[in-house]
C-alpha cells in the first residue's frame, strides 16, 4: 500500500513552486533569480545612447577653433601672442560700408565667439594704406586701450574720458542722418595714435597724412569717415567686456584682406 506524504510537506512544496519564477515560469536554477514581486527593467530605447546601443546619452559639443576664424596666416601673424580678447571687424567687401563685428575670447579650449553685430565702416570701404580724407577704414591689427564719451562710463575697465562737451557732435552724415549722439560712447582704435591717452588726443605719431581719430562709436545709421560704428547697446556691451588685462585688439578689414 503506497505511503502517504505528510500534509505539511505537500503544502510546503506547493508554496515553493508558486514563487520560484516570479511569474515567468522559470526556477531559481534557470537563470531567472530575481526576488519575488521584483519587476525586470524595461529594455533601453535605441535613442538612449549616442551610438544606438542603449548606452548613456552624451551631448555633442563642437570644439572651439584653435585659430581665429576667417584670418589668414599673414593676418594671424600680426595678432599679439598675449591678446586674449580679439574683436574681428569683417567688411562685406573692399568698397562696402557694411561690416560685421564678433568679439572673441581666448580660453584653454580655443577661441570662444560672442554674438555677431552689424556695423558700418567708412563710406568707400577699406584700405591697407589708409590716408587722411580717403573715406576708407584702415586694414590691420590695432590695440584697444582707451575709451570715453559724451555720456558717463557704462562700466568699462578701460580708462574712460567722460567729456560731455568734448565728445559732442552735430550735423548730418552721408545719408542725411543726424550725427548727434554718435560719440556718446567711443573706444579708440590705436591707429596712428598715442596709446594711454584720451581718444580726443590728436597726436599723430606717423604724421597727419596717415589720418587718425579711428574709433568704435555709436552707429548713426550710415557710413563713417573711417571709424567702425555699432548700435548703442552693442557699444555698451563692448565697453563692459573689454579688459586691459586680456590685452584686447581689433582685427579689421574686408574679408578678402583678412584671409591673406
Amino acid at each position: 500500500m503506497p505511503s502517504r506524504l505528510p500534509v505539511a510537506l505537500v503544502l510546503a512544496a506547493a508554496a515553493l513552486a508558486s514563487v520560484s519564477g516570479c511569474g515567468t515560469g522559470g526556477t531559481s536554477g534557470s537563470g531567472t533569480d530575481a526576488a519575488p514581486h521584483t519587476q525586470q527593467a524595461a529594455p533601453l530605447s535605441p535613442l538612449s545612447g549616442a551610438d544606438g546601443t542603449g548606452g548613456t546619452a552624451t551631448a555633442t559639443v563642437s570644439p572651439l577653433p584653435s585659430e581665429l576664424p576667417g584670418l589668414g596666416a599673414r593676418t594671424l601673424a600680426e595678432v599679439p601672442g598675449n591678446a586674449r580678447q580679439v574683436v574681428i571687424v569683417t567688411g562685406r567687401g573692399k568698397n562696402s560700408p557694411l561690416s560685421q563685428v564678433v568679439l572673441y575670447r581666448r580660453t584653454a579650449n580655443g577661441w570662444d565667439a560672442g554674438a555677431t553685430w552689424a556695423a558700418h565702416n567708412a563710406k568707400e570701404g577699406w584700405r591697407a594704406d589708409h590716408r587722411a580724407g580717403d573715406l576708407r577704414s584702415p586694414v590691420g591689427v590695432f590695440a584697444l586701450t582707451d575709451a570715453g564719451g559724451r555720456l558717463g562710463d557704462p562700466g568699462t575697465r578701460l580708462p574712460y574720458d567722460h567729456a560731455p562737451v568734448g565728445f559732442s557732435i552735430g550735423g548730418t552724415g552721408f545719408a542725411g542722418e543726424p550725427l548727434a549722439g554718435s560719440f556718446d560712447y567711443v573706444v579708440a582704435i590705436n591707429y596712428n595714435r598715442r596709446p594711454g591717452t584720451s581718444p580726443r588726443d590728436w597726436t599723430r605719431p606717423e604724421g597727419a597724412g596717415k589720418g587718425g581719430g579711428i574709433w568704435f562709436h555709436v552707429d548713426h545709421g550710415g557710413p563713417t569717415h573711417g571709424c567702425v560704428s555699432l548700435s548703442e547697446p552693442h557699444m555698451k556691451t563692448l565697453l563692459r567686456t573689454l579688459d586691459p588685462a586680456l590685452h584686447p585688439v581689433v582685427v579689421m578689414g574686408d574679408a578678402a584682406s583678412l584671409a591673406r
